[in-house]
């Protein structure tokens, strides 16, 4: 989990994480990969939920909120907000879109925005936690 403060989670990225954290609990429950049972019934049975992307994502946001209120380097080249030409072909998902989705903010503009009033960015963050993925 080092460093995941600045990865940027695509949907397949995280299907990736998720079938690994749901292999992991397999293999801690010792079940079998031949033996039928859901990824549900396997939930139930370690007690928990999808842990692995809600952690990560929260350590995103906390990251998100700290740099964004520092106003500095970092705040540029997290928004994107370089003078310069982008790239051509399809242009990468940026780590504050992802948060915005996974925040319910609707666009990006309204995160960065909550940013700026630190109780009002905890309160987002902690009703996205409990929200789940």
């Amino acid at each position: 989990m080092y460093g995941c403060e600045a990865w940027t989670i695509s949907k397949q990225t995280q299907k990736k994480l998720e079938a690994t954290e749901m292999w992991f609990l397999r293999r801690m429950l010792r079940i079998s990969w031949t033996a039928k049972k859901t990824n549900d019934t396997v939930l139930e049975e370690a007690h928990t939920t999808r842990l692995l992307i809600s952690k990560i994502r929260k350590r995103q946001a906390t990251y998100f909120g700290h740099v964004m209120r520092r106003e500095k380097l970092e705040n540029l080249v997290t928004t994107g907000m370089l003078e310069g030409k982008r790239s051509g072909g399809k242009q990468r998902e940026k780590l504050i879109e992802g948060l915005a989705d996974w925040l319910k903010a609707g666009k990006s503009l309204e995160a960065i925005e909550a940013t700026k009033d630190r109780k009002k960015w905890r309160t987002m963050i902690a009703n996205a936690v409990k929200q789940g993925t």
